[in-house]
């Protein structure tokens, strides 16, 4: 190894590259698990959210989503489903809430900003909190009064970091708005920067800015979370009654409970790392192949080497073990420089993603490591084993003799 540092360091390299992606590729993976479940935790776990959905496609299927996301408008989910969902046994709370966007001024300050309409018991339910001043009343969205609550990034952007905005007029579109509060921050959420957001009352965004009569979608909370299968099984009767649909496929609403869209998620995100870990698994296999490929020229080298051994009363089983260790040694230390550069690259990845706004955790599993030098080890066994048998099959005379 030390006459032929060039080739060792590429044997290692395939094995070095192969660790570290598993270990970067399973640490992603539990951190973007980790902060997609922490935004769902958001609502709480004893929610249900029912949305929009575009009549025969499924509830997560692709057509829906890019149906959605090409500007198919579904209209029939209202603020009358919200209060009739509201009267059901086991509904604690509800809030309807729906986006749109407009552009947004104070003084000569602008800013093209996403107005999130909710309606008064949206901080009943979520977990985001006021920085300053209140949140608007029942009453306000009611009576379509002009009042808005502002995300901590555009606050800063219209008045500066200064206090002196409660009870100021912004102008959202044509109409004077007066901010009546702040949110703390909250960062990005699926794919939404939460702090850049103005929150509106829900009829008060509908009728005066948007001119229109539906929601996107409807937020429930459960007042027993044990019941929350018949709760939403109760809210999919309910509004296929209100919508008249008898053909379930035709549903233009789709019902989830928040402990389901975390057990999907988990789901997802396990085969996901798998797919992922399979795939870091290749590089593995094609620096066991480099291994093995070495250690054969290593051999057919080292000829006269193993018969003057075998000569002088070394057995099978010492040059079958001298020939293992060799390829055993390189693939762990393959294994602990690859998982030196996984945890390296898993932290600069945690790093960047917190600057922008993510709130990712760095999470490196044991059970990554463990794997990774598991698997260094098993193939240094694999592919080392056909060398060292060869060599420890070579008669002593021929041996001797290959090299003179």
């Amino acid at each position: 190894m030390k006459r032929n540092k060039t080739r060792t360091f590429l044997t290692i390299l395939g094995i070095v590259i192969g660790i570290a992606a598993v270990v970067a590729v399973m640490s992603a993976g539990q951190g973007i698990k980790g902060f997609v479940l922490k935004e769902i935790e958001m609502y709480g776990n004893d929610t249900i959210q029912t949305e929009i959905k575009v009549p025969s496609t499924g509830r997560n299927s692709t057509d829906n989503a890019a149906a959605l996301a090409t500007g198919v408008e579904v209209t029939t989910l209202t603020l009358e489903d919200e209060q009739a969902i509201r009267k059901l046994p086991n509904i604690k709370n509800t809030y309807a809430g729906m986006t749109g966007q407009q552009l947004v001024s104070y003084g000569s300050e602008k800013k093209q900003a996403i107005l999130y309409g909710v309606g008064p018991h949206f901080m009943d339910i979520d977990k985001t909190k006021l920085a300053a001043g209140r949140f608007f009343t029942e009453e306000e969205d009611r009576s379509l009064v002009n009042v808005v609550v502002l995300g901590p990034k555009i606050k800063d952007k219209l008045f500066g970091p200064g206090n002196d905005f409660l009870e100021r007029w912004v102008k959202v579109g044509r109409q004077k708005f007066m901010v009546i509060g702040v949110m703390e921050s909250r960062g990005a959420s699926f794919g939404f920067d939460m702090d850049e957001m103005i929150y509106v009352p829900i009829q008060t965004l509908q009728k005066k800015i948007m001119g229109v009569d539906h929601v996107m979608y409807i937020l429930s909370q459960v007042a027993d979370p044990k019941l929350t299968d018949q709760t939403a099984s109760e809210i999919t009767d309910l509004l296929r009654e209100r919508h008249n649909i008898t053909d379930p496929t035709r549903d233009d609403f789709a019902v989830t409970p928040m402990t389901e869209a975390i057990s999907m998620i988990n789901t997802i995100f396990l085969g996901i790392s798998l797919l992922l870990v399979a795939v870091a698994g290749i590089s593995l296999v094609v620096g066991g192949v480099g291994i093995m490929n070495i250690m054969y020229v290593s051999v057919l080298e080292r000829t006269y080497e193993i018969g003057l051994r075998k000569a002088i009363g070394a057995k099978r089983k010492d040059i079958l073990s001298q020939f293992m260790w060799e390829a055993i040694f390189m693939t762990l230390i393959g294994a602990v420089v690859g998982v030196m550069l996984g945890v390296g690259i898993s932290y600069l990845v945690s790093v960047v993603a917190n600057s922008q706004g993510f709130a990712w955790q760095f999470v490196i599993l044991p059970s990554s490591l463990i794997l990774a030098c598991g698997v260094a080890t098993a193939i240094g066994i694999i592919f080392g084993v056909f060398p060292a048998r060869t060599a420890s099959k070579m008669d002593a005379v021929e041996a001797l003799r290959y090299n003179k």
